[in-house]
This record gives structure tokens, sequence and C-alpha cells, in this order.
């Protein structure tokens, strides 16, 4: 009777641990698919991108969730990058003048990226381009002595300036980026100026749906460098 209650006890112990061994593979195979599924956060320590601009940047005219340093925020939310802080200084009517002083004062923030979007308002007003290459440059190069890595936004005139006044200046920004080997966007409003439907009334400002259009254009530019950072 004692043998039949052991080997009863020896069988009953079994199934317990064949089912808890069950219930222990299924858990892990659960969790092991949970994880593929979830987005996966960034690697790394948090990190900090400067969107140094002007109107264009700060979005004159729209939301300010409605500017391009805001959605991009949102899209790299998305794409599962939640250690990232995006720091929107664009300030309207500034020009690379400004571009050094405020890239100190936004070094409190610790920058690991910079976005460097001015020029713009240098063109528009016809103002020096050896003036507008040195200002940038000393932005660049405080920015990459600090640590951070740059992306600099092309800009673009309207050909009423001329055609030489007009090439240079689009030259400036290219031959920046090659000078200092960084990340370089040809045009900032790609696919945007001229376009009616995605300007406001001054036909130099976008829209709301404008900013959606650079936003996008921009992404590439920053998913790569968080990616590498």
């Amino acid at each position: 009777m004692v043998k039949n209650m052991a080997e009863k006890l020896n069988l009953l112990t079994s199934s317990i641990l064949i089912f808890l061994t069950g219930i222990s593979f299924f858990t892990v195979c659960f969790i092991f698919i949970l994880t593929l599924l979830l987005p996966q956060k960034c690697a790394g320590a948090e990190i900090t991108i400067l969107f140094l601009g002007d109107s264009l940047t700060a979005g004159l005219g729209v939301e300010q969730d409605e500017a391009y340093p805001a959605l991009l925020e949102k899209m790299l939310g998305e794409k599962g990058y939640e250690d990232l802080t995006l720091v929107n200084a664009g300030i309207s009517g500034s020009t690379t003048a400004s571009a050094i002083s405020r890239l100190k004062w936004y070094s409190r923030v610790k920058p690991d990226i910079l976005f460097l979007a001015l020029g713009a308002n240098d063109g528009l007003r016809g103002l020096s381009l050896e003036a507008m290459e040195k200002n940038l440059e000393k932005a660049i190069v405080a920015a990459l002595e600090s640590g951070m890595k740059v992306i600099l936004a092309g800009m673009e005139i309207p050909p009423n300036y001329g055609p030489e006044y007009t090439s240079n200046f689009r030259n400036v920004f290219k031959l920046l980026s090659e000078k200092h080997n960084i990340f370089f966007m040809p045009f900032l409003l790609k696919d945007v100026a001229g376009e009616q439907k995605y300007n406001q009334a001054d036909g130099i400002h976008p829209n709301a749906e404008g900013h959606k259009i650079i936003a996008s254009n921009v992404f590439p530019y920053i998913n790569e460098m968080v990616k590498n950072k």
C-alpha cells in the first residue's frame, strides 16, 4: 500500500513538473514574441537634437506642434526612439550672424546633434556671401569641436537675385559640407518651395502641409545619424 502511495505521489509530482515546464516554456515563448513585436527603445543614453534655424524652423504662421521639428519628434517616437529630446531653436528673421552666439547659448542643453538651417534671410537680404560662409563655418567648427554631429541644410533663393549670386549662394552650403565632412541636405524646402498649396499667403513660409513634407524629407538624415550615434 505504501508502495502504491509512493508511486502515485511520484506520478503526481511528475505530472506537476511537466505541467509547470509547459507553462514556463509557453511563458518564455510568449515573452519572446512580445519582445519582437514591441517597439525597441533606442540604445544608449538620451540624445538631444538641436534645430538651429530661422522662421522656417520656428514654424512662423503654424502651430508649434505643426512645425517640422515637432513632427520629426513624433515620427522618431513612432519608430521606437524614446530617448530623444528635440529642441526647436528657430527664431524668425535670424541670419547666420547669430549662429555662433545662439549655439553657445544652447550648449547648456548639451546637444548631441546639430541641424543647422540658417542662411535663407542672408540670401533674401542680399547679404555678403563671404560673411555668411564664415558665420556658418564658425558654428560648424564649434559644434564639431564640442563633439556634436552636424547636419547642414542647404537653401535656395529666387532667380531674380541674378545667376551669379544665386549660384554662389547655393554653393556655400555644399562646399562647407564637403570641407568639414558633415551630413548635407541640399535644400530644406525641397518639394515645398514654389508650390502654392504647401505655402502660406506670403509664398515664403510653409503651411502645415508644407511642414509635413519638410519633416518627411529631413527624417532620413536624422534617422541615419541617430542610428549611428
